[in-house]
């Protein structure tokens, strides 16, 4: 499998602020697409910002809830990143949703729950909209 860029994605209720404040911590720029901001510096991505509108910030290190942060890995060939880490024992916990353009993601968990996305430009012949179903 071969990885793009990896980018750690926040949530957040206010993406604005949250990257807008990466940007000017990494001297950045910041991409907007709906719920959905990069921060990208020279070009390249560095920082995801998902909307979620009911975040609630982390009480880590000592309280509830836990730490609230997932991995994003922008793949150059999804449908064999996706073999590959179903095989190494990922699970679809949400397919595809079909974008039409852009970038599309397919949430996965890690062996221990832990999620992450494999995202992919779509427009392109070789990257399906979906791979697999839960459990495949």
């Amino acid at each position: 499998m071969r990885i793009r860029y990896q980018v750690i994605t926040f949530d957040a209720s206010d993406i604005e602020s949250e990257s807008a404040f990466w940007a000017g911590v990494l001297g950045g720029e910041v991409d907007r697409d709906g719920d959905w901001h990069m921060v990208t510096v020279d070009g390249a991505p560095r920082i995801g910002v998902q909307h979620a509108p009911d975040h609630v910030a982390p009480g880590w290190p000592d309280g509830a809830p836990p730490q609230q942060i997932h991995l994003d890995l922008w793949v150059e060939d999804f449908p064999a990143a996706h073999d590959e880490i179903m095989r190494l024992g990922a699970r679809v916990l949400r397919p595809a949703r079909g974008a039409t353009s852009g970038d599309d993601f397919q949430v996965y968990a890690d062996p221990a729950g832990h999620p992450f996305c494999l995202c992919f430009p779509v427009g392109d012949a070789s990257y399906p909209h979906t791979a697999g179903e839960e459990g495949s």
